[in-house]
């Protein structure tokens, strides 16, 4: 198993220390113990891919992907009680970007991905689903989509629906648009979304991919329900709940 902590977080750390010298061979050969807030969680899930299961130990404030911090030695218990585990396939949105000189770039998203105004015109957008122009010219200031796992985000702050994590689908957010008023709208896991930016040389555009800056864009292809990722939470962890919880405390 491997044990990754953010540096950064001196309760990250401190808790790794505690830890590693306590944790055998009984846990799962495949698993990946991150110890941080989400934004490392995403950050462990995108460099090591699909190939581990990552149980998160929240060390910083809310915590949405990870288990609760407890006292160590309670930790371990539940650590140790796999038969209590819940394991979630969480799905990804694959996306390919193409940049003004027509090079493509591929990423997936846990979370989210936006594509977003990058100087102080609005962008003008033409959106499409699984083949079939539905917005012929989308001004605002961006549009988000993101899973289910990912709704709580900045999809909810532009005025999105918080989604339970289990739920296969695919949120299209639109940021302060201004015509036509774009609703938030949820689509079958396997859809597919085309944007085309718009006049890009004047109103150019910038994607980012669950907080990585992927730069400029003239067009970005999303498919939902791809690589799956395995998410494992510690038995006492309740999605709804913690769902409820931010949304009450946002």
């Amino acid at each position: 198993m491997l044990i990754r902590h953010d540096p950064h977080n001196e309760l990250a750390c401190q808790k790794r220390d505690e830890l590693a010298p306590l944790l055998g061979d009984d846990l799962p050969a495949d698993l990946c113990l991150v110890l941080g807030g989400d934004g490392f969680m995403l950050r462990t899930i995108h460099e090591l891919g699909e190939h581990h299961t990552y149980l998160g130990v929240n060390c910083g404030r809310l915590g949405f992907l990870l288990n609760a911090m407890d006292e160590t030695d309670s930790l371990l218990l539940r650590l140790r009680d796999q038969a209590q585990w819940h394991i979630l396939q969480a799905q990804r949105l694959a996306a390919e970007v193409t940049d003004p000189e027509g090079r493509v770039t591929s990423d997936l998203a846990l979370n989210d991905l936006y594509v977003e105004r990058a100087s102080g015109q609005t962008a003008h957008l033409r959106v499409s689903l699984n083949g079939q122009v539905v917005v012929k010219r989308l001004v605002c200031d961006g549009l988000i989509a993101a899973t289910a796992l990912g709704s709580t985000a900045y999809a909810t702050a532009a005025g999105g629906v918080a989604c339970h994590p289990s739920l296969p689908m695919l949120q299209l957010v639109a940021i302060n648009p201004h015509i036509p008023r774009l609703r938030p709208i949820a689509l079958p896991l396997d859809a597919r979304v085309d944007v085309e930016v718009l006049d890009a040389k004047r109103r150019p555009a910038r994607v980012v991919c669950d907080g990585r800056d992927l730069g400029a864009a003239t067009r970005i292809t999303v498919l939902g329900g791809q690589r799956p990722v395995r998410l494992a939470w510690l038995a006492g962890h309740d999605p709804t709940s913690t769902l409820i919880k931010k949304l009450l405390h946002a």
